[in-house]
């Protein structure tokens, strides 16, 4: 699902100062370039958290990971977890909810470090 979010090419421009004329010229692939780096980094973190969290994730058959991995559209930016339950265990299960939340505060740091070394 790469290709979701738009970077756009900036427009060249010229200025004049006290007599001095700047002119910037962008690379014409700046926008293709920014956006590929943007999707790849952006389909490493979803797919990072929801490897990540499922550890923490309530599991009797295993249907609440499950969920996350078929309901996620790898690049989009949105973890989805479609079981009729999952929004009730997420809120109100009495060890393990907020689940996201708990692997965001521990791995954080770790999953955007991984983000940058993509080029």
């Amino acid at each position: 699902m790469l290709g979701v979010h738009k970077i756009y090419q900036p427009r060249d421009k010229t200025m004049t100062v006290e007599g001095m004329t700047v002119k910037m010229k962008w690379s014409s692939a700046f926008a293709r370039e920014r956006a590929g780096q943007f999707d790849r980094r952006q389909a490493f973190i979803d797919s990072e958290c929801v490897r990540r969290m499922a550890p923490d994730t309530p599991r009797l058959k295993g249907m609440l990971i499950k969920s996350a991995i078929q309901g996620t559209k790898i690049g989009s930016g949105e973890i989805h977890q479609d079981r009729r339950y999952a929004r009730r265990q997420y809120y109100e299960h009495k060890e393990k909810s907020y689940w996201f939340e708990r692997m965001k505060n521990r791995d954080k740091d770790q999953i955007l470090e991984g983000a940058k070394r993509i080029v």
